[in-house]
């Protein structure tokens, strides 16, 4: 990469900020789908959207394409580095910059880890509803580049249905907010195609995301089919009763030996698919279907001793 850049890169956000070397190259060169993997030419890790800003404008009097990068947790080949590209890694732009609970809202910095939110605000009773299987570890900016989700989207929706607005660097390096702190801003919406876009739109350096109340209580079943099909029939069962369950999954005789095989979960090994299946809600809901279920194992209790 041209050694002028690198110099005005190492200016914006300091020597530690910049990364050129080849072993740190191999670092960034695939996100989890390590099927193909490519090396950007340097790394640069702003720490606020102020650099970003400079970085996009200095790549583009170099002309040099800009690739934005999260956490690299995801599966879709999205930060795949260009032969020539100079990719702009958000992790350090992790702090946790408002929390509003009675407006059930908060800002944060793009690098900011999904879970690490949910801990934030857990003791006030909420939580970041989307879940993807790497909220541990996957970030927030991430998160609204690729729509993501996870085992709770069947009743809690994806990324999009909990992010109020994003502040974004364009491809000019200007500064953009689409929507805002508040839901239903009037116009087009255009915040709705820009989450999913993969950072097509611009790099999404901050985000107003909604706040979901924790529930009192869950409850979690395993359904065991023979069948197949009559598994998959029960899910379209479940959801024409107007059951909207938290988690709905279905495991067939495929993966349940090789998940019992390596979590030893006491799953049945002879059945043809199983559905795993989480509730949730209020406690006097669930006591109150405790109740009905009782009430009719003892019916059938009576009948089959009569």
């Amino acid at each position: 990469m041209n050694l002028n850049l690198l110099n005005e890169l190492r200016q914006i956000v300091g020597t530690g900020g910049v990364l050129s070397g080849p072993d740190e190259m191999m670092v960034y060169e695939c996100d989890a789908f390590v099927s193909a993997k490519q090396q950007p030419q340097a790394v640069v890790l702003p720490a606020s959207t102020e650099q970003v800003v400079e970085v996009v404008r200095a790549a583009n009097r170099h002309g040099v394409t800009v690739v934005p990068r999260g956490a690299g947790t995801g599966l879709a080949g999205g930060c795949l580095a260009e032969t020539d590209s100079l990719m702009l890694a958000l992790t350090r732009m992790n702090r946790i910059e408002e929390v509003d609970i009675p407006n059930r809202c908060a800002l944060v910095q793009a690098g900011v880890v999904n879970s690490h939110l949910t801990q934030r605000v857990s003791p006030d009773g909420f939580c970041f509803a989307p879940d993807p299987s790497s909220q541990a570890a996957c970030t927030i900016g991430g998160n609204i580049a690729n729509n993501s989700g996870g085992p709770h989207t069947l009743k809690y929706g994806v990324t999009v249905n909990h992010t109020l607005g994003v502040e974004l660097v364009t491809p000019e390096g200007e500064i953009v907010w689409l929507g805002g702190r508040t839901a239903g801003a009037p116009g087009l919406d255009l915040l709705g195609a820009c989450v999913g876009s993969e950072g097509t739109f611009g790099i999404v350096t901050r985000a107003w995301v909604n706040l979901a109340r924790l529930p009192q209580s869950a409850h979690t079943m395993l359904a065991i089919f023979d069948d197949f099909d009559e598994g998959a029939q029960a899910v379209s069962n479940v959801i024409a009763a107007g059951i909207i369950p938290a988690a709905l999954e279905m495991l067939d005789d495929v993966f349940i030996p090789c998940i019992e095989q390596a979590y030893k979960f006491g799953f049945p090994l002879d059945a043809a698919a199983i559905l795993l299946i989480e509730t949730d809600g209020l406690k006097k809901a669930r006591a109150r279907k405790r109740r009905r279920r009782r009430k009719y194992a003892a019916i059938r209790a009576r009948v089959k001793c009569a």
